[in-house]
């Protein structure tokens, strides 16, 4: 499946100002979540995720995963504490009061950590995802291991737990204009800097709360834009860049950004960048 064909099932509400929190969310639901689509459906294929699955997605963001394993029976919690907007976006999605009211057994939606999921005599849950991505920004994975080693008694026994990271660099061009962001943000103070990515942060997270690996795979997941506005909307969507706002100002991020995605400037004005994403499979005590 290609990013493109993604429906996205939230109702359109144009380009509001960048700085805005709320469109800032909805630019990560509209335009950029899709693009990890193909490793989505990867890792549900290979994990056969079906009506027996009860998912625990954290960091669940805006809801498209949980979205997608919901389309294939699962039943589906996310639990999410960074984004209130985000948040808000995925219960549209998977908790559309106007089309089906009244409570839906197999969604939950939850602001907080994964403790604040537990439900009294609910079954454990055979599958927790953790699908966004880390590896690209120093300290992104800090209190990933925090969250999976809460996560982790709420699964049953050998539950697989999946990570995601950023590929190596010179197999994610994306990679060149995430270099702009540290560029910008250099003057901050305690900023976080982008990194390459290294062979082993996904295993070093999966040790650090005490999970037991057991098997990886890549998938490429190309970032495909309609022009470059999109394409900057989108990546500024991520947070990547936040402290590189805060340094400068909104306009010079943005217009850097724009430069930076000209080679990958396609002739019929889309943006093309391809990219590798790895995932590690780790399986509870």
């Amino acid at each position: 499946m290609t990013p493109t064909l993604v429906r996205q099932h939230l109702p359109h509400a144009g380009p509001p100002p960048r700085s805005d929190r709320g469109a800032r969310a909805r630019d990560w639901a509209e335009i950029q979540e899709r693009m990890l689509v193909p490793l989505f459906e990867a890792v549900y294929e290979r994990l056969e995720v079906g009506a027996g699955t009860r998912l625990l997605g954290l960091g669940c963001g805006s809801g498209l995963a949980l979205l997608m394993a919901g389309s294939r029976g699962a039943a589906v919690t996310g639990v999410d504490s960074s984004s209130p907007e985000r948040l808000a976006l995925a219960r549209e999605r998977l908790l559309p009061a106007e089309r089906e009211p009244g409570p839906r057994a197999d969604v939950r939606i939850v602001s907080g950590s994964p403790r604040d999921t537990v439900v009294e005599r609910a079954p454990a849950y055979n599958l927790v995802t953790a699908f966004e991505p880390i590896g690209c920004v120093a300290g992104d994975s800090e209190g990933l291991a925090a969250q999976l080693a809460e996560a982790a008694p709420l699964a049953g026994r050998g539950t697989p737990v999946v990570l995601v990271g950023w590929g190596p660099p010179e197999r994610c061009t994306t990679s060149a204009v995430l270099r702009v962001a540290t560029k910008l943000a250099e003057p901050l103070r305690g900023a976080a800097n982008w990194r390459a990515a290294r062979r082993d942060d996904l295993e070093d997270v999966a040790q650090r709360a005490g999970l037991r690996p057991d098997g990886s795979g890549r998938v490429a997941c190309p970032f495909g834009y309609a022009d470059v506005d999109s394409a900057v909307r989108g990546l500024l969507s991520t947070g990547l860049f936040d402290a590189a706002v805060e340094a400068t100002d909104q306009a010079q991020v943005d217009k850097e950004v724009a430069e930076a995605l000209h080679p990958h400037l396609r002739r019929d004005g889309t943006v093309w960048m391809p990219n590798l994403f790895r995932y590690l499979i780790a399986r509870t005590p």
